[in-house]
């Protein structure tokens, strides 16, 4: 087994790190330097590893992204029907993982980074595009031509919960925050009483 490298271990932590400073400010107003102190490396290093601020935090978006890739995956794996599918998705979109108050600051700082950086504007595309695609796969058995402004809606409404929840900065419960968006998938299917 080859031996696993310095490097891809301070890269990880820089990424943590990175997540959480965004988390612990609320913004992407931090510096290389708090980014490195709480990797516990220098920001020389920090700087070697990635060249620039802009590079980690795009870094730290791959990071995030690959994650809730990652839970969708393993989720649809599950899935035996297209509306097992379909919540899937849903409560994916708010594992444990992807619904902590540091992830959460941080995917709402890679939209505002997304305005004005494009590799993050191509990284928040692909997200987008992929949801909403597994989304249409999954409601169009069930819904047919309506799907895709379904999927539309419910991708809103995922990232409306994290917007909000962003603003409370309150511990939210991640199913009952996945249990808001599968209330209106099911009253759109026609089925209120769930």
């Amino acid at each position: 087994m080859p031996k696993l490298g310095m490097e891809p271990i301070r890269r990880a932590a820089l990424v943590e790190a990175t997540i959480h400073e965004i988390g612990a400010q609320g913004s992407l107003d931090i510096t290389v330097k708090a980014i490195a102190e709480r990797a516990g490396m220098s920001s020389a290093l920090a700087h070697h590893y990635f060249g620039g601020k802009e590079q980690i935090f795009l870094a730290a978006m791959r990071y995030t992204l690959s994650v809730y890739g990652s839970e969708v995956s393993a989720a649809l794996k599950k899935a035996k029907t297209p509306l097992e599918r379909a919540e899937a998705i849903v409560t994916a979109s708010f594992s444990s993982s992807n619904f902590l108050p540091d992830v959460i600051a941080a995917w709402l700082n890679f939209y505002v980074l997304a305005q004005t950086v494009p590799d993050a504007k191509r990284l928040l595309s692909i997200y987008q595009a992929r949801l909403r695609s597994n989304l249409v796969h999954a409601l169009r058995p069930m819904l047919g031509t309506r799907a895709p402004d379904v999927a539309s809606r419910l991708a809103a409404l995922i990232d409306g919960v994290y917007l909000r929840q962003s603003l409370v900065k309150s511990d939210r419960d991640h199913a009952i925050a996945a249990q808001q968006v599968l209330q209106y998938l099911h009253v759109e299917l026609g089925d209120s009483s769930k």
